[in-house]
């Protein structure tokens, strides 16, 4: 069994709701794929947060890519997953900062590798 540490503070706004839904999620590859999903379907409804949501899935479109039909070790998934709710926590945080601020955190995420 996967235990995962993971904030029972509950997030408000687009990417608050993400993170939220996230968090309540089992850190296999189904739920990266549906990640991707929504993501890339706010960026089709978001214009003002493009970006973020872009880059959003492509770092899980990698993941998804290295681990399909492919066995996931449990370590690998849950330190992945952790990342994974710690950058949409970044994101969030960074949506209404200064743009300098939104800018590092776009290029952060664009750095991250989740394994």
């Amino acid at each position: 069994m996967i235990e995962l540490v993971v904030s029972s503070r509950r997030r408000e706004g687009t990417l608050g709701e993400l993170h939220n839904w996230l968090a309540d999620q089992h850190p296999g590859l189904r739920t990266y794929k549906t990640f991707q999903q929504k993501v890339l379907q706010l960026a089709g409804s978001d214009a003002d947060h493009l970006a973020v949501y872009r880059m959003l899935a492509m770092l899980v479109g990698g993941y998804i890519d290295s681990f399909d039909e492919e066995p996931l070790p449990v370590d690998v998934a849950k330190q992945a997953f952790q990342r994974l709710l710690g950058v949409v926590g970044d994101a969030e945080n960074a949506i209404q900062a200064p743009p300098a601020e939104q800018i590092a955190t776009l290029n952060k995420i664009a750095a991250t590798k989740l394994f």
